[in-house]
């Protein structure tokens, strides 16, 4: 009898069960109340509208599996998308070379968060609070708080649709399984998962720890700036808040998914999950007519009841 209930409890703790009945039972209880909410149209504004969260999810899932964490990401998506647009529409530089230093900044941001945490063995969670301010604070300088436009530039990769499949939705899927194969089948990825297991261990069995962690900083800032290049793309402009909430929506999606704050653990399909369910509840809502303010205590419940049930999972 204990052994079934040992069992059941651990089949209850599977995200890869859990979330998707979850997921299922929201929809069907919001298209019951609401038909609007079983269309095509409202499935694909979802997936639209949870790209760019999906993007960044899968940069912070990658740090939670390396036992770290960076909440610079919502500064630096509005400080990254403040750059593209004034190159374009202020300074006028071409397009492409726009991105490339939108990008560039992106890494270098990235490799600053690493470099500040890896050189003097400081915690990611303080490091990325501050260097969220300076992010916040060049986007600010540069846009003088004024709206910057994109200029018309790249509207195929935000509001543009191969078939009936919104292209933010392809990026997502493409950016989703590189990080499900990086993770799982590369020497590096499998590394991370050593790092965030004990890093003590990991240094004496030989893996160069600072410099795996500074490279997955680097290529988190880069994600971060895709996400920030899809999401401008898509409303036109751009604002230094243009990110804000974003990477704590990110680290509830990741850890909805599965993902601990201990390292370890996570996968980028139970990401997708959660991610999925975030989008879901706020979709719902909406079509619901509930106020935004009550929307906002909705998202803080399901952060809370998620953290609270990792907590003791990993107990």
């Amino acid at each position: 009898m204990k052994e079934k209930t040992l069992r059941t409890r651990a089949k209850i703790g599977n995200e890869m069960i859990f979330l998707p009945v979850v997921i299922i039972a929201l929809c069907v209880i919001s298209g019951l109340i609401n038909p609007r909410f079983f269309t095509v149209a409202n499935f694909l504004t979802i997936f639209q509208q949870v790209a760019v969260l999906g993007i960044l999810t899968s940069a912070m899932l990658m740090l939670l599996v390396m036992g770290a964490i960076d909440l610079s990401y919502g500064a630096l998506i509005g400080l990254c998308s403040v750059i593209l647009c004034n190159l374009i529409s202020v300074q006028g530089v071409n397009p492409w070379l726009a991105l490339l230093i939108m990008f560039a900044t992106a890494l270098g941001a990235g490799a600053l968060n690493g470099l500040i945490i890896t050189k003097f063995k400081c915690e990611p969670l303080i490091v990325t609070i501050g260097t969220s301010y300076i992010y916040l604070g060049f986007a600010q300088v540069i846009s003088q708080g004024t709206y910057q436009s994109i200029g018309g530039a790249f509207p195929f990769i935000g509001t543009g649709k191969i078939g009936l499949i919104p292209m933010p939705m392809i990026v997502l899927v493409i950016v989703m399984l590189l990080m499900f194969v990086f993770l799982r089948y590369t020497p590096f990825g499998r590394k991370l998962h050593i790092i965030g297991g004990n890093s003590e261990v990991a240094f004496l069995s030989g893996i160069p720890v600072k410099a795996y962690k500074l490279l997955a900083f680097v290529l988190g800032g880069g994600i971060c700036g895709l996400a920030a290049f899809v999401l401008t793309s898509r409303i036109g402009s751009a604002l230094p808040t243009n990110g804000s909430g974003y990477e704590l929506n990110a680290l509830a999606a990741a850890i909805i998914g599965g993902a601990s704050f201990s390292g370890a653990r996570g996968t980028v399909l139970g990401a997708f999950f959660g991610v999925l369910l975030l989008g879901i509840v706020n979709n719902a809502l909406n079509i619901l007519g509930v106020d935004a303010f009550y929307q906002t205590v909705v998202l803080g419940v399901i952060i809370v009841i998620a953290v609270i049930f990792s907590n003791i999972k990993s107990r």
